[in-house]
């Protein structure tokens, strides 16, 4: 059994920040479970474009208010607590945060916790961070 506490975690390697936002990384690829799971934090006022292209995420909005694209479609879907999207086809996008936005996300497959957002948005893949 795994048992971590987020308000621990906020001050070690775990905790991964740029200047708009921060992921408490809870599971990693070393814990084994198949998916990591993450509380992250995205600053209100600011706008990302994400292209998982390596991995899935499922995202569940905890607080906050904002909007998400899907740049192959044009679709814009509202964000607000109780929200979940799915970027099952690893979807490219733009986050756009009205309000700061508190999220839990599983990432398929799991990152290790070294990743950096590349130029396109995206992590490197799995074997490339191990």
């Amino acid at each position: 059994m795994i048992v971590r506490n987020f308000h621990d975690l906020k001050n070690t390697d775990r905790s991964v920040s740029d200047k708009h936002w921060n992921s408490v990384r809870m599971l990693l690829a070393d814990d084994g479970m198949g998916f990591s799971f993450h509380i992250t934090t995205i600053g209100g006022g600011t706008e990302h474009t994400f292209h998982y292209k390596h991995h899935f995420e499922s995202v569940y909005c905890i607080s906050g208010k904002g909007s998400i694209e899907d740049l192959a479609t044009g679709e814009v879907h509202p964000i607000a607590p109780g929200v979940m999207y799915a970027l099952d086809k690893h979807d490219k996008h733009v986050l756009r945060c009205e309000e700061t936005l508190v999220f839990a996300c599983c990432f398929n497959p799991p990152v290790t916790g070294t990743e950096v957002h590349r130029e396109d948005g995206s992590y490197a893949p799995a074997e490339e961070t191990a």
